[in-house]
């Protein structure tokens, strides 16, 4: 029954199926997770964090029949579950970020289908032969290809898998990164498969000769090699303009038939989607995404993934493109990127922003903390604010070019034809942190913005990278910009700040103040005249003879305080408190006449509720391509590369310690070009921050569960690539081989082969020096005779628990990434944990 067959799904965490012949669901071993068939289709489920994800993937040389069945399938679960989850269309070879993340060591397509004989995965045996191609960096897929040399090409890596032997040959053009994931596919392949029996080694494709016999070894599988390498073939990614294309479609069935019709392009607006249809969106057929209504007619929403894919059809679209469906109140954060506002049920509304520790379903106004900006960096990521804002404050104006540093008594004064740079100095751990603000008048000249970038380089330089940049526009000034002021922030619309220059007097001028307390208070001008007034806001009118305080009906006894201690701040002249609709004759005059202006109720203006969004900054494919990682975590922030994160009210750019100048300078061009292209019509001044490897705040750290803050100072890249030196084996010490196909493998201990370290040309990492195996105590144990080991496989004289002592200083700096004396002062679990990922636990 429908029960049986789906009760199970919405309690597991992930649960996959194949579809056989005979068009039934059949669970799929554990296993087995990230192994596909060419020829079947599959159904995988995913509970996270109370929202069901069902994935179909269609297999390249699966039948009509299969597919059809796998679409009927997931609509029968998702209307057992009364439409919650979201259906996702997967194609081989064009799988979608989030469900590649699900396979954390990467996706294997194996030839044929489950039914035609073959099994997903047989543990212990050995009697095969194939060869893998892999591509990608963050999420891998492993293909097999004809075993051949004509299969191979300059940029891929390789696996030709031969059951007690796997031996990896990576292509002179592949780079770093997708060598270590390739040696983690290779080494979970041994694992799972073949009970961690087999032997893997590494061929470099450009140094063939280094490894004779491994090359022997293949030439003998694959025959001699007759000509040239195939080139690198390229990864298509679609470009921005391509992905910002955005069309909204409606399906209906009110005429008696199902009709498509186009409704509206971007930006988008959630108003369009009403709860009696379903729509389309196309993404410039990258991605299609249907919206079911809740009260569309039954037809209309059983019929919506099929219309999906008959939509595709009829815009000649590639067949993989990607299909996401959903109902009304179940949207992915995707789909709700691509509108330009989004209001979810329920929520809270009014002026600034709220935090409440957990989700519930009633949400506390709780009043912002900033004592708890470090205890909860997701408070201080989601406010802005990276601590109290009573660090110290440095201020220089651009003035010729050169940094002109203004005096304490005017900070907080900015003129619209002036260029700043801000330096904010503050305490965290018992260690100085900097924020670098430039901030750029409306009006100064592209010569002082040039001028003010090449400083905050200079200023960069002079306190080694540490500093945080932050690009301000005006009148697009962060929260913590402002808090650190005081509530003494005037912003000017024109003139400069520079000493000697005699600004043109306006005769009268009017400011808008918006706050309620000093750390989010500032004054802006605003052209002097009736039309600029707001009835939600404090004014000030500033004239020859008198400032008047201008109390609109909506604001409140705190904007009205703030008010008065900004009056203070602009003009020494006696204060008159003018309130709205009793306003003396004089003040009109001031203003040049009465005139109509906002007077309407306090605009209770909602927070669009976005998911962040990371990119990965790249050209180690020979193109700059920027791709998003779903499901991001700490772990995917590469030292290799720039990211990007978009938590919607401001971008990151995070450069890592080994990225490029090329890679850095082409992260910020491409940061203002995603969000001139966004979808949803994005603020083309939204901040845009510069944030450097083991310098983040929390405002950027506050984003990812469970950050730590210890990771930087491990080099991962060094650990990881010492073993992937120490697990492999590069040439030599072959003792016998009988069968090459499963036929019986036996090779030295690692440490007694020939095997020479990677030069450092070829090498992925630092060049590992293999310690000698007639170390004594005193200078050390060879780490191989330690990682790894159990206490019967340990060295008669060395404590299983306290294998650390028995490393040379060297090996111990290098595994575990600090000295002896730092290592000692860290906490037990910290040492533990950096034992386990060692492997010396």
């Amino acid at each position: 029954s429908k029960k049986d067959q789906f009760t199970g799904t919405s309690h597991l965490s992930s649960l996959t199926n194949h579809i056989n012949l005979k068009m039934q669901m059949v669970p799929v071993p554990e296993q087995a997770y990230g192994n596909f068939f060419e020829g079947d289709c599959y159904i995988t489920t995913l509970n996270s964090t109370g929202q069901m994800d069902i994935h179909y993937w269609i297999g390249n040389t699966s039948s009509q029949d299969e597919q059809g069945a796998a679409a009927i399938y997931v609509t029968q679960m998702d209307e057992f579950l009364g439409g919650k989850p979201i259906q996702h269309r997967e194609v081989q070879g064009c799988e979608s970020p989030k469900f590649q993340s699900y396979f954390k060591s990467g996706m294997v397509y194996k030839k044929g289908g489950v039914e035609s004989g073959f099994r997903h995965v047989d543990t212990n045996v050995y009697n095969i032969l194939r060869l893998l191609h892999i591509k990608g960096m963050k999420n891998i897929t492993a293909t097999e290809v004809n075993v051949s040399w004509n299969s191979f090409n300059k940029g891929d890596i390789f696996l030709l898998d031969m059951g007690k032997v796997i031996i990896q040959w990576n292509g002179p053009e592949s780079n770093r990164r997708e060598k270590l994931k390739a040696v983690l596919l290779a080494n979970d392949i041994r694992d799972r498969e073949r009970g961690g029996r087999a032997q893997i080694a590494v061929v470099e494709g450009g140094c063939e000769g280094d490894s004779p016999e491994l090359m022997k070894i293949m030439e003998t599988v694959l025959g001699k090699r007759e000509g040239p390498l195939k080139e690198a073939i390229p990864d298509d990614r679609p470009d921005l303009y391509q992905t910002s294309n955005i069309r909204l479609y409606q399906v209906s069935d009110a005429s008696g038939s199902l009709v498509v019709q186009e409704v509206a392009t971007q930006p988008l607006t959630q108003d369009l989607l009403h709860s009696s249809d379903c729509y389309i969106v196309d993404q410039g057929g990258v991605s299609i995404s249907v919206w079911k209504g809740k009260d569309a007619s039954p037809e209309e929403r059983r019929s919506a993934l099929s219309r999906a894919v008959g939509f595709i059809k009829a815009k000649n679209y590639p067949s993989s493109t990607h299909v996401e469906v959903m109902c009304e109140g179940g949207e992915s954060a995707m789909f709700k990127q691509l509108f330009k506002t989004w209001k979810e049920k329920g929520q809270t509304r009014g002026l600034g922003s709220t935090y409440s520790v957990g989700k519930t379903a009633k949400v506390d106004q709780i009043k912002f903390d900033v004592m708890q900006l470090h205890a909860c960096p997701e408070l201080a990521a989601q406010e802005r604010m990276v601590d109290d804002a009573s660090g110290e404050v440095q201020v220089w104006r651009i003035e010729n070019l050169e940094l002109q540093e203004v005096p304490q008594n005017t900070h907080g004064q900015f003129y619209g034809g002036d260029c700043y740079l801000v330096l904010y100095t503050y305490m965290k751990s018992n260690k100085q942190q900097y924020i670098l603000y430039m901030w750029l008048g409306r009006h100064a000249t592209q010569d002082e913005i040039t001028a003010c970038a090449y400083q905050a380089v200079n200023v960069d330089n002079k306190y080694n990278g540490a500093p945080v940049q932050v690009r301000v526009t005006m009148g697009k000034e962060p929260r913590h910009f402002l808090a650190i002021f005081k509530g003494k922030l005037i912003i000017y619309e024109g003139g400069t700040g520079r000493a000697g220059v005699v600004n043109p007097d306006p005769g009268v001028r009017l400011f808008q103040v918006r706050g309620e307390q000093e750390w989010n208070t500032k004054a802006t001008e605003v052209p002097a005249r009736a039309s600029s007034l707001n009835s939600n806001d404090v004014f000030l009118l500033k004239t020859e003879q008198m400032c008047y305080l201008w109390y609109g009906k909506g604001c409140s006894g705190d904007e009205r305080e703030m008010g008065k201690a900004m009056a203070d701040l602009l003009s020494k002249q006696d204060k008159q408190t003018v309130m709205e609709s009793q306003e003396p004759a004089e003040f009109w005059v001031a203003l040049g006449g009465k005139a109509p202006y906002a007077s309407n109720k306090r605009l209770q203006q909602e927070k669009p509720l976005h998911q962040p969004r990371l990119f990965e900054c790249s050209n180690q494919t020979g193109r700059f391509l920027m791709t998003e990682i779903d499901e991001f975590t700490q772990e995917d922030l590469d030292e290799d590369d720039v990211m990007l994160l978009d938590t919607w009210d401001e971008i990151f750019l995070w450069i890592g310690r080994s990225a490029n100048d090329y890679e850095t300078n082409e992260a910020h061009t491409s940061a203002v070009e995603y969000l001139n292209t966004h979808p949803a019509g994005r603020d083309p001044g939204t901040p845009i921050i510069t944030v450097k490897q083991g310098f983040e705040p929390p405002t950027f750290t506050g984003w990812f569960n469970a950050w730590d803050p210890h990771k930087w100072s491990v080099s991962v890249t060094l650990y990881v690539f010492s073993f992937y030196t120490r697990a492999i084996i590069k040439n030599g010490g072959f003792a016998q081989m009988n069968n090459i196909s499963g036929g019986q493998v036996s090779f030295p201990p690692f440490y007694k082969s020939k095997a020479a370290n990677p030069s450092p040309s070829n090498s992925p990492g630092p060049a590992v020096a293999p310690s000698s195996p007639t170390c004594k105590k005193a200078t050390g144990i060879p780490a191989e005779l330690l990682i790894n080991k159990g206490p019967g496989e340990l060295p008669n004289e060395v404590d299983p628990g306290k294998k650390e002592e028995y490393l040379s200083d060297a090996d111990f700096e290098l595994l575990l990434g600090s000295s002896r004396t730092d290592f000692n002062r860290l906490p037990k679990w910290r040492q533990n944990h950096l034992k386990k990922e060692a492997g010396l636990f």
